[in-house]
C-alpha cells in the first residue's frame, strides 16, 4: 500500500511513539497530507507540523476527519476523555481503532466506543523510535480481513510486526520485547562493569559492550537459529564454554524464566488497574 491508496491515517496524541510511526509512514511514501494529528499542546503541534509537514489539530474530532484508520496514542488515565470527545465524531462505519495505550484491553476501550468498532491492540517496543522495533497486534472480534493492511501499513513503517492469536499473550510481549531491551542494556551494563574491574578503562569497556550488543543483535537476525548462533561462538573447552558454565551453575535460566514470569504478572495486574479505572463508579 502506498500513497497512490490515499489513505488517510490519523493520529490521536503526538508524543514519542506516535512521532516514530509518522516518520516511518513518511519513509514509506505516505505523503505528510494523507496524516492528522490531534494533539492538545500547541508547542507539540508546532513541532509536528515543522518536523513532518503535517496537518494538525487542537481538537480529536476535526483530526479523525473520516480517516480509515485512527491510531490511538495517549496516556491511559486520559483515555476516557479522548474517546468521549469522539462519540460523535466518529464516520459510518466507523474506522478501524488502533490503540498503541499500554495496558489498556480491548473490552474497555469497546466499553467507550460506538457499537461494533473494529478495534486492535498493539504492542510495540522502544527500537521503534529508530524503524527497527517489532510489533505484537490482536485483533478484536469486529476487525475483519479488510481491516489488517490498515493496521499493518501503520505499525509496519516501525519494524516488523506479528499477529497474535490471544489478547492475553500481550502481557508476555510485554514481558518479552516490550521490557526486553532493558534485559539487553543491564547484561551490557554488567559486562562492561566487570570488565572494569579485571583491568580495562571503564569507557572501553563500555564501548566494547555496546559495539558487542549492536552487533551481536544484528547477527541474531541471520538465518541461523539462536541456538546455532551462540554454538557458533562457544569452543570446546574454551573461554565462552567456561563463561556459559558459570552462568547455568549459577541458576541463569532460572533467574530468566522467573524475569519474564514477573513481568507478564505485573503487565496483568496493570491491564486489571487501568480496566477498573476506566468503569463508572471508579476515579479515571
Amino acid at each position: 500500500m502506498n500513497n497512490r491508496t490515499g489513505t488517510r491515517i490519523a493520529f490521536i496524541g503526538g508524543g514519542n511513539m506516535a512521532r516514530a510511526l509518522i516518520g516511518g509512514l513518511l519513509r514509506r511514501e505516505i505523503l505528510p497530507a494523507q496524516i492528522s494529528v490531534g494533539e492538545p499542546d500547541a508547542a507539540s503541534r508546532a513541532t509536528l507540523e515543522h518536523t513532518f509537514g503535517i496537518r494538525t489539530a487542537a481538537g480529536n474530532p476535526a483530526a479523525v476527519d473520516s480517516s480509515p484508520v485512527v491510531v490511538l496514542a495517549v496516556k491511559p488515565q486520559v483515555v476516557t476523555d479522548v474517546l468521549q470527545s469522539l462519540r460523535d465524531a466518529w464516520s459510518t462505519p466507523p474506522p478501524v481503532l488502533l490503540s498503541i495505550v499500554a495496558g489498556l484491553r480491548i473490552a474497555d476501550l469497546a466499553s467507550l466506543c460506538p457499537s461494533g468498532m473494529p478495534i486492535v491492540r498493539a504492542m510495540p517496543n522502544r527500537p521503534a523510535l529508530l524503524g527497527a522495533g517489532v510489533t505484537a497486534l490482536y485483533a478484536g472480534p469486529t476487525v475483519t480481513e479488510e481491516h489488517r493492511p490498515l493496521v499493518e501499513l501503520v505499525v509496519g513503517a516501525a519494524g516488523r510486526l506479528l499477529w497474535l492469536s490471544a489478547e492475553s499473550q500481550l502481557d508476555v510481549v510485554t514481558a518479552l520485547s516490550g521490557s526486553g531491551p532493558a534485559y539487553f542494556f543491564l547484561l551490557a551494563e554488567r559486562l562492561a562493569d566487570a570488565a572494569a574491574e579485571l583491568g580495562l578503562e571503564p569507557a572501553t569497556a563500555t564501548l566494547l559492550a555496546t559495539e558487542t550488543l549492536y552487533g551481536s543483535g544484528m547477527l541474531s537476525r541471520g538465518s541461523d537459529s539462536l541456538a546455532q548462533q551462540r554454538a557458533a561462538v562457544t569452543s570446546r573447552g574454551g573461554t565462552t564454554q567456561a563463561a556459559l558454565e558459570f552462568l547455568a551453575a549459577g541458576g541463569f535460566d532460572g533467574l530468566i524464566a522467573g524475569a519474564l514470569r514477573a513481568a507478564a504478572a505485573r503487565s496483568a495486574e496493570l491491564a486489571d488497574s487501568i480496566g477498573q479505572s476506566l468503569r463508572p463508579g471508579r476515579n479515571a
